[in-house]
């Protein structure tokens, strides 16, 4: 199919490569070797998602494993709801026993709803990532500028006033953004987020408060895609996380620091007959010199202070 004359005047970024200007494009194996604290090989960054799924969700475009059946859908509220009354439990209890910690993402809604899981956050002093209201809320292209400024800074206000913390990261719902959505988060104070999942590292992202960066939050090893939708087994889920980590394990001894970002649903990892085969996959990990269990935070805050 031929394209026509106004391809390029109706979509003025359209160009070769890349089709805007949030970042520059680089080479990974080109750029200089990154040094953890205490030259520890790599950063060990485990994502915990504490989601809100509302019973009548009514989203502006399709949720991914979202709602399918007619309301009310208790099947698949209750399963998502497990994750936060039971499964996330198992999974700190985990990361205690290991002296692991996490960032964990939340909908502000849930924090609202649950208080008792950001005390739990706290308690640890572990990081908080805003993950928009809940997850009947996504961000979308097309969505009202004005609207989606209002709903970014209510989410943080809301996020900020009941745990105390700056919040410094944003993931999206879904990971689903707007053109506009970098912009309004750096705005309001956001430091990184979480949605492009095209980097090992973080790297340098435009937006029109300033330079943020964009954290390598990866889609690969997320549990919920790898033993929901693709229904691979908990042993092949665990062959997943060790391969991954002995290559940047032995990658890191020639190019610097890594970053092994490991993405946990509660609901789905939680479960009492999976957890066991998360806690193998983490020992294995942990078994290793030279790595680091850090928050968002602190891997960028280490990153960005490299001389």
């Amino acid at each position: 199919m031929s394209l026509t004359d106004d391809y390029v005047t109706k979509y003025p970024r359209r160009q070769h490569g890349m089709d805007h200007d949030r970042y520059a494009w680089s080479q990974l194996h080109e750029r200089p070797n990154v040094a953890w604290p205490n030259g520890d090989r790599v950063a060990l960054w485990i994502v915990t998602q504490l989601q809100w799924f509302p019973l009548d969700m009514k989203p502006a475009v399709p949720v991914p494993a979202g709602m399918a059946r007619p309301y009310p859908d208790y099947w698949d509220y209750t399963l998502r709801d497990y994750g936060n009354r039971i499964g996330v439990f198992r999974i700190f209890k985990v990361l205690d026993k290991l002296g692991l910690k996490s960032s964990v993402a939340i909908n502000s809604a849930l924090a609202d709803m649950y208080p008792y899981l950001v005390e739990q956050v706290n308690r640890r002093s572990w990081e908080l990532i805003a993950n928009g209201l809940d997850m009947g809320h996504p961000h979308y292209g097309g969505m009202d500028e004005g609207e989606e400024a209002a709903l970014i800074k209510g989410v943080l206000d809301s996020l900020r006033e009941l745990s105390g913390q700056p919040i410094r990261g944003w993931l999206s719902p879904i990971r689903s953004e707007s053109m506009n959505t970098p912009d309004l988060a750096a705005a309001e104070g956001i430091d990184y987020i979480c949605d492009w999942a095209n980097d090992d590292m973080p790297f340098a992202f435009k937006t029109k408060s300033g330079v943020i960066h964009n954290m390598p939050h990866t889609m690969e090893l997320d549990d919920q895609q790898i033993l929901v939708t693709l229904r691979h087994t908990e042993q092949e889920y665990v062959d997943q996380l060790k391969d991954q980590f002995d290559f940047l394990y032995a990658e890191s001894e020639r190019r610097g620091g890594r970053i092994m970002a490991i993405n946990l649903n509660p609901w789905v990892t939680g479960q009492a007959y999976r957890v066991k085969s998360l806690e193998e996959a983490l020992s294995y990990i942990v078994s290793h010199e030279g790595v680091w269990s850090a928050t968002g935070s602190e891997i960028l805050d280490a990153f960005k202070g490299q001389p």
